[in-house]
């Protein structure tokens, strides 16, 4: 389990920032879809034994995230069609800093959509409680069942806990911070450490911002076990939530959150404080093709680079030599199209290029080779996303009976959220 448990802490400490990333969710039919792709691909598959190396949960991890890209990106340019040219149509939004004001286009297509700029003072922040920092192996609690009342926006809650005997400090500790991660009421607790090695439980809200006859989003109380509460100290207020503040052209608003609507057109996503005004508006045809297309580009580019940092640890190609076919045979048509191509099989997108090839005679080919080239590269990523360890080293232990074949789904990825036996 040791190898698993490094697996995910890669991935969250790698990747986590994008769970819950709205464009990442799948309807049941395209859930299904995989699924039986997974049982397809691993039929014939033999049973192996995955040679246990260090970096093996970080490289899988690695393509499962990375065909994740390359697919995410393949579905921005296919939105309005299957057709590249279709993205000429689509509305998309733009922010001169996105690294502060991100922008997504939500109206309808024949909506007036002006620009406008955005200066953002403040960030919504969530409340936060910070307990009393308690030695991790005493034992100032004694046994019993306690409880303690929790209230959040117009709702309240007892919460129940036992005190065993022998249990430490941070047994409680750690036992409270499960029981409010696990109750779905809209806070996030965790444990955090002093210099004297000591804990706290910390708890935030999920949600910011205050209402004007708010002084709090969430309180703890309890009338009849304040000794334990007070020793907890997790009742204590040490960041009050607060509104982001933002002017739009020049004119202040507030909100709840940091992400809002305006005027039905513009989703905005407040990330950091401006120094400076932002414009957001609407991208030009040109505009949002090239930075559909880069995106791809990049999502690939990142895929080969993973498969190179495997041949240069490893020396296996496998990766990479299958994604660096995508583009075999199309270095010609690439160049035509304003894509460049170096040794290494990464495309670089020339916008100039690009934006005379579309506006030349050669409009349709160019859209042909764009379209091949989205193709080409969702394949690639469906193949790696369905089945990462095909390009690990592993050894083979057993073939199948060929005349025999079972389905075997869980074959597919230990990183996947399945199990894997290491004993084999």
């Amino acid at each position: 389990m040791a190898r698993i448990d490094s697996a995910y802490n890669y991935f969250i400490s790698t990747y986590a920032k994008d769970i819950g990333n709205r464009y990442e969710s799948h309807k049941k039919s395209e859930l299904r879809d995989t699924y039986n792709k997974i049982i397809k691909t691993n039929k014939e598959s033999p049973l192996y034994k995955i040679n246990d190396t260090e970096d093996i949960g970080q490289f899988a991890i690695d393509i499962k995230e990375h065909a994740n890209a390359m697919s995410l990106s393949v579905s921005n340019l296919s939105a309005m069609g299957d057709n590249i040219e279709s993205i000429m149509s689509k509305r998309m939004a733009h922010s001169t800093n996105s690294d502060a004001v991100d922008a997504i286009y939500v109206g309808d297509s024949d909506s007036p959509a002006d620009d406008f700029t955005v200066e953002v003072s403040a960030l919504a922040t969530p409340q936060i409680n910070t307990g009393n920092f308690l030695a991790a192996n005493g034992r100032n609690f004694e046994d019993g069942q306690y409880s303690f009342d929790l209230d959040i926006r117009n709702h309240s809650y007892e919460f129940q806990f036992n005190v065993n005997r022998g249990e430490s400090n941070l047994d409680i500790q750690q036992k409270i911070i499960r029981l409010i991660n696990s109750s779905d009421v809209g806070l996030s607790a965790n444990l955090i450490s002093n210099n004297k090695s000591e804990n706290a439980i910390q708890i935030y809200s999920k949600s910011t911002g205050l209402n004007e006859d708010e002084n709090y989003i969430f309180s703890i109380s309890s009338n009849t076990c304040w000794r334990e509460l007070n020793i907890l100290g997790i009742q204590n207020m040490t960041h009050q939530a607060s509104n982001s503040v933002f002017s739009l052209n020049g004119n202040e608003h507030s909100s709840l959150s940091n992400t809002f609507t305006v005027n039905k057109a513009f989703e905005l996503i407040l990330k950091t404080p401006t120094m400076s005004p932002v414009t957001v508006g609407l991208m030009n045809d040109t505009e949002a093709l090239s930075q559909g297309i880069t995106q791809m580009l990049d999502s690939y580019n990142g895929m080969l680079d993973v498969g190179l940092r495997y041949t240069n640890s490893h020396q296996n190609r496998a990766l990479f030599n299958e994604m660096s076919t995508v583009t075999r045979g199309m270095s010609e048509q690439l160049s035509s199209s304003g894509i460049i191509q170096d040794d290494y099989h990464h495309l670089v997108l020339d916008k100039e290029g690009l934006s005379n090839a579309i506006n030349s005679e050669a409009r349709d080919e160019t859209f042909a080779t764009l379209n091949k080239l989205k193709n080409a590269i969702s394949t690639a990523a469906s193949k790696a996303s369905i089945n990462p360890l095909a390009y690990v080293d592993k050894s083979v232990v057993e073939y199948k009976n060929p005349n025999k074949s079972l389905a075997a789904p869980y074959a597919a990825s230990a990183y996947s959220g399945m199990m894997m036996n290491y004993g084999l």
